[in-house]
């Protein structure tokens, strides 16, 4: 087994749940909610509401899933991010870019 996968093993043992286990319901009740907005949205264009009341609905969508987004990112970085970087090395290299990475795609969208 290489270095990184050992760490990433130390990694697993020393913090077995995600950061968002705490806040697992208050996620999992957010999620709902967004899904009820998302079946919302689709009955509305079923029943050819007017466009602009249908892309209010969608921009209030957005924040809400880059509200959950955040939220898991912050979650991401208090305790994954942190873990990896107690231990160092490559494995903390690694988790720090996929945050990164993480990051950017959310810019991104």
């Amino acid at each position: 087994m290489s270095d990184i996968h050992a760490t990433a093993d130390q990694l697993t043992d020393t913090h077995a749940a995600h950061g968002y286990i705490t806040d697992k319901q208050r996620y999992l009740a957010r999620l709902k909610r967004i899904e009820g907005q998302a079946r919302g949205i689709h009955r509305m264009v079923e029943e050819e509401q007017y466009c602009i009341d249908i892309l209010t609905q969608i921009s209030a969508l957005t924040s809400a899933l880059q509200g959950v987004a955040l939220g898991l990112m912050d979650d991401h970085l208090k305790h994954c991010v942190v873990d990896a970087a107690k231990l160092g090395g490559e494995a903390s290299d690694a988790k720090i870019k996929e945050a990164s990475d993480a990051i950017a795609r959310l810019v991104r969208s």
